[in-house]
């Protein structure tokens, strides 16, 4: 018989003690059918919980050696969560679960039919999802800039809950980027990939652990790391109203010179140019700084994670 494959789950969580353990009833409700194709491993990535999460997952991984827990010397963020994940799993390939259950586990065996039909990436594609308003908008508004300003094509409406195959696995494992957008990332591979509908539900325990500036930190990366447009766009700005400004130096020349035409005082209209061009300057002059930035970023060499402990580890204490 032919050896089943491995999937891996991978779980990024941070002070998430209400969900860990409807999470994992849900999810191992949903593999009991599969076991029998597959063997399975959930990894959970720990970013320096400080409430009882890390404990909670120790006692379930004591219990159940297909329950792997890695957790970080301190919070490194979402994307790098997620990163380190995925270069700690064995399996053949990777499916990355949120566990307040936003993102159903019944969604896992339509997303390993559509990868063992030969897609490379399945992703889920929300129709769908209950959170306010304002939110809302700005997810669209956010997505539809990225999309629009990447030279590559990105899935529209969909987040981190995917399946990736072992090559992609491959690949992200030898990323240096110290500012990962995996969304992005995992698109610029390539390969067949596969989308998958579903309406994404609103979360029934516990609150996001994300602030705004932490949502505006994950914009900005994707906005950065998949396009340099910001940085032509400053360009062609610049030369705009460089080419407004002679104009407008040529029409009050020849006004005055071949005309006779005075031109009465106009300090507000000054003052509105000179602030306006401050501002520009300012503005285009900040978006440099950030690929300024990320280029230091990039040259300060390091891990992208740091591990202070692991739990049924087949390599204790293996920096990622």
């Amino acid at each position: 018989m032919a050896q089943k494959k491995l999937i891996s789950f991978v779980v990024p969580v941070f002070n998430e003690q209400e969900n860990i353990e409807p999470f994992l009833d849900a999810l191992n409700a949903e593999i009991a059918d599969l076991s029998d194709r597959y063997n399975f491993e959930i990894l959970f990535t720990d970013n320096h919980s400080t409430d009882d999460t890390f404990k909670t997952l120790s006692a379930r991984a004591e219990k159940d050696k297909h329950i792997r827990v890695i957790r970080f010397s301190r919070n490194f963020g979402y994307q790098r969560s997620i990163l380190t994940a995925y270069s700690n799993a064995r399996g053949d390939a990777a499916v990355q679960l949120d566990c307040d259950l936003q993102d159903p586990p019944s969604l896992v065996r339509e997303f390993l039919k559509l990868w063992e039909e030969g897609n490379a990436v399945v992703y889920g594609i929300r129709r769908s999802r209950k959170e306010g308003w304002l939110l809302h908008t700005a997810r669209r508004i956010f997505y539809r800039m990225v999309d629009s300003l990447s030279d590559i094509d990105l899935p529209h409406h969909a987040g981190d809950f995917r399946l990736v195959d072992r090559r992609i696995l491959d690949l992200m494992m030898t990323s240096q980027d110290r500012n990962p957008y995996l969304r992005g990332m995992i698109a610029r591979f390539g390969f067949k990939q596969a989308g998958v509908p579903y309406d994404r539900e609103s979360r029934k325990r516990g609150v996001s652990k994300f602030s705004p500036s932490e949502y505006f930190a994950i914009a900005f990366d994707g906005i950065v790391s998949q396009s340099v447009i910001p940085l032509r766009l400053a360009t062609y700005t610049g030369l705009i109203i460089a080419m407004v400004t002679f104009l407008a130096i040529l029409v009050y020349s020849l006004g005055r010179s071949l005309f006779g035409a005075t031109w009465p005082p106009g300090f507000a209209t000054q003052t509105t140019l000179i602030l306006f061009g401050i501002s520009i300057n300012a503005l285009f002059l900040g978006i440099i700084g950030e690929y300024v930035a990320r280029i230091y970023q990039q040259s300060v060499k390091g891990p992208i994670s740091i591990i202070e402990k692991t739990i049924n580890s087949p390599d204790e204490g293996a920096a990622p």
